[in-house]
């Protein structure tokens, strides 16, 4: 059998978007205008003196210029440690981008935790490449369930390369074992929203601390002594008093969600939305594959049988890269009618990323329609959500649907 390290020494080379993240500093968003007109050489000068004061959309777009070799020469170390200062900011974009990029380079071992932490939070290429390792039995334990539950996951995102090779699984795995793998989905689709749950929330800026009490100064006057003479004070006559004022009626305010966990978990749906909208930007997506195979039949139903022995152990396969998917317009912003539950697609620490993805889905999704986009800020964070829901159950089955296809969806109460 081929080793993991052959299967994959040519896997998900890499080919970037054409679309920087658009950070919220002025400065950074003239760069990512004039990327998008292709003024490359101009984006990178208003990116590098930001990138170099610690901003991290700043260091994540100049690794994107270094690996596409717009604007400068390309150097992959030079973006390899740009992603990496961003992903020690908890950019997870760069995160992703740094662990694929250094598994691409041949350096596996030192690429995988980070590819580990992308698949749980449910980056579909990060899940194609540790289910062949898990297929394999190289640098991941061999787990044939867990490589076909983690390939039907990417597969399921939209990613083409993972559907070609889950084909391959089908002939490769026996029956028991696919079904133990397409039993732990449901596990792991949560685990990747508690995953992103976990990553955002550690990546929101702290409450700033209340400023502390002044301390009470006292000062010693002297002792007051008796006057010789006293002047009575001049006697003013009483005003009479202006006739009370009819109180306004009471005005009923919504009180808005405020336990952390509201907030931690609308925070997680972005994590990714960060995610899918960076597929839409350079250094998060790869070089497109070559088509091969079709897509896999939907999983039989089948009477428990009687184990059969199991067959030698096939050859391993070869990882391949994946397509990218073209830009996202700007989203359109409208008033719907309130309604009490919504649908969060993102947080995101930059307003126009929440834009970009409404414009995108809205675009593609034939469930947006007639939907209304909500922005609402929580501290640094802005949360895309959508309302015009008449209940929760239509709310949960527009997040299912939209899961389904590999986008991340929550159900809130606003």
């Amino acid at each position: 059998m081929r080793s993991f390290r052959t299967a994959l020494l040519l896997a998900l080379p890499l080919a970037l978007a054409a679309m920087p993240a658009s950070p919220a500093l002025a400065d950074v968003k003239d760069g990512v205008d004039a990327w998008q007109a292709g003024n490359y050489q101009a984006a990178v000068a208003e990116w590098r003196p930001l990138a170099i004061a610690g901003d991290a959309d700043a260091q994540f777009n100049l690794g994107q210029a270094y690996k596409l070799g717009r604007g400068v020469p390309t150097d992959l170390a030079q973006a390899e440690a740009w992603y990496r200062r961003a992903a020690k900011q908890g950019h997870l974009q760069a995160e992703d981008n740094l662990g694929l990029v250094l598994f691409t380079a041949n350096r596996r071992e030192e690429a995988m935790p980070f590819i580990t932490r992308s698949a749980a939070r449910g980056e579909p290429r990060a899940q194609y490449v540790l289910g062949t390792a898990h297929f394999n039995g190289d640098l991941a334990a061999e787990d044939w369930p867990r490589a076909y539950a983690l390939t039907k996951r990417a597969s399921d995102a939209g990613l083409a390369i993972a559907s070609a090779r889950l084909v391959q699984l089908d002939n490769l795995i026996p029956l028991e074992q696919r079904q133990r793998g397409l039993a732990m989905l449901p596990d792991i689709e949560r685990g990747e929203q508690q995953a992103r749950l976990a990553a955002v929330s550690a990546a929101a800026p702290p409450a700033p601390k209340p400023a502390p009490a002044s301390a009470i100064k006292t000062a010693s006057l002297p002792a007051s002594t008796p006057g010789s003479s006293y002047t009575p004070p001049p006697v003013i006559k009483a005003q009479s008093a202006p006739a009370p004022k009819t109180p306004e009626p009471i005005r009923s305010v919504a009180v808005p969600p405020s336990p952390v966990a509201s907030a931690a978990a609308a925070a997680a749906a972005e994590a990714t939305a960060d995610a899918v909208a960076a597929t839409s930007q350079p250094g998060t997506t790869y070089a497109p594959p070559p088509e091969s195979g079709t897509l896999p039949p939907k999983p039989e139903t089948v009477q428990p049988a009687k184990t059969a022995p199991a067959p030698a152990k096939p050859a391993p396969v070869k990882a391949e890269p994946a397509k990218t998917a073209p830009a996202p317009a700007l989203a359109r912003v409208h008033n719907g009618t309130a309604s009490p539950w919504r649908a969060q697609l993102g947080a995101f620490g930059v307003e126009a990323n929440a834009r970009n993805l409404w414009a995108a889905l809205e675009k593609k999704n034939g469930a947006f329609a007639g939907r209304t986009p909500h922005l609402v800020k929580t501290g640094k964070l802005t949360r895309l959500q959508a309302g015009g829901f008449a209940n929760k159950g239509e709310a949960d089955s527009f997040c299912a649907s939209l899961r389904k296809s590999g986008q991340a969806c929550l159900v809130v109460d606003k």
